[in-house]
């Protein structure tokens, strides 16, 4: 059996009556051709199974309607969360995006985003490293780019961030109102800002209340569940046992509830858990988890938004820096059940309030 040709933009122009130029004005979604012609052009064109070469349309109108997605990593519902909320922004606007994920590393980015150089229109990025504003910049002067939660903000780029500091101070202010004044925390990876915000808000909460961070009560951890579970037994083999325990994100907390249920720890009447994120998973595991929600489909949707933004704005547009608020969920880990939301403003300061919640 033979091969199917493929069939050209020649036969559609043939079969639909036009001229090759129509049909590729078609496909360019050109404003020069009438409601009528496009319809029998694109009839044709199912009819016949035809593929517009995309490589050819991005020479034409030098758009590819493509945009670039690259994150440190894809595992977890929090990354496919963000993932679902850019492809959602995206295909409102006919874009389709192209992801890839292990660019943890400022050198990775850039080199990924040289690949994807004439693929894309745009480009989505989370840059956790420090030192990457210059490498950024040179990423930005090629295409628009809006990052996820940047250290800092990087001049031409847009970027969409969570609350990270508002939401840990908040959990750790909860936990000091119920009570505890020995708290712990299960730190993130070094370097990465989320991490780096969470702990600085965990500091900063204790001092406000006048409690001293205590090194010994500082965890390291990765962000994963086996990380978690290393630091419950490390804290439980301390000097020193905490009343209370901020777990960076929910998957350390989730093995930090391990490592305690195995050790016979009762939670929260020996020891109170608490995390950061909300994935779906917090509200099933015994207790459920009191953590702080961020809502990474939103994170990623307002991300796809700006990007769309900065490619149909005039060139010389401020880009838009946006923060989304962070909302503490206290479940049973913690003894009790409310609202806090924690919602930050430009640079990082916050406002509270609190409303009734049953979990």
């Amino acid at each position: 059996m033979g091969v199917k040709t493929v069939v050209t933009i020649r036969e559609v122009a043939r079969a639909a009556e036009v001229s090759i130029a129509t049909v590729s004005r078609v496909f360019n979604d050109s404003a020069s051709v009438t409601a009528e012609t496009s319809r029998r052009v694109r009839a044709a064109a199912q009819r016949l199974d035809y593929w517009p070469h995309t490589g050819a349309r991005s020479l034409t109108t030098s758009r590819t309607h493509a945009i670039g997605v690259l994150l440190p990593d894809l595992f977890g519902e929090f990354f496919s969360e963000v993932i679902r909320g850019i492809d959602h922004g995206a295909r409102a606007e006919q874009l389709q995006i192209l992801v890839s994920s292990s660019h943890a590393h400022t050198d990775d980015i850039v080199a990924a985003a040289r690949s994807l150089r004439g693929r894309i229109d745009g480009l989505i990025a989370m840059v956790p490293e420090k030192g990457s504003s210059a490498r950024v910049r040179q990423i930005a002067r090629r295409f628009p780019v809006v990052l996820l939660n940047p250290r800092q903000r990087v001049e031409g780029c847009a970027s969409v961030a969570i609350s990270n500091f508002d939401g840990a101070f908040a959990v750790v202010q909860h936990l000091i109102a119920i009570g505890h004044y020995e708290i712990a925390i299960l730190k993130g990876p070094d370097g990465n800002v989320d991490a780096e915000e969470r702990l600085r808000g965990y500091q900063e909460a204790l001092a406000a209340a006048g409690l001293r961070p205590r090194p010994a009560l500082e965890i390291d951890g990765d962000f994963t569940e086996s990380a978690g579970y290393r630091g419950g037994a490390a804290l439980l083999a301390g000097p020193t046992r905490p009343t209370a325990v901020f777990a960076c994100n929910d998957y350390m907390a989730i093995g930090l509830l391990g490592a305690l249920n195995d050790a016979g720890v009762d939670v929260p009447g020996d020891m109170a858990v608490a995390g950061f994120d909300d994935i779906a998973m917090a509200r099933y595991v015994s207790p459920p988890l009191t953590t702080v929600h961020v809502d990474a489909y939103e994170l990623g949707e307002r991300a796809a938004r700006a990007l769309i933004s900065r490619l149909q704005a005039p060139q010389g547009t401020r880009p838009e820096n946006a923060v989304l608020p962070a909302t503490l969920v206290v479940r049973s880990s913690c003894g009790s059940s409310q609202v806090v939301a924690a919602d930050a403003r430009e640079g990082f300061t916050s406002s509270r309030r609190s409303r009734s919640f049953r979990s």
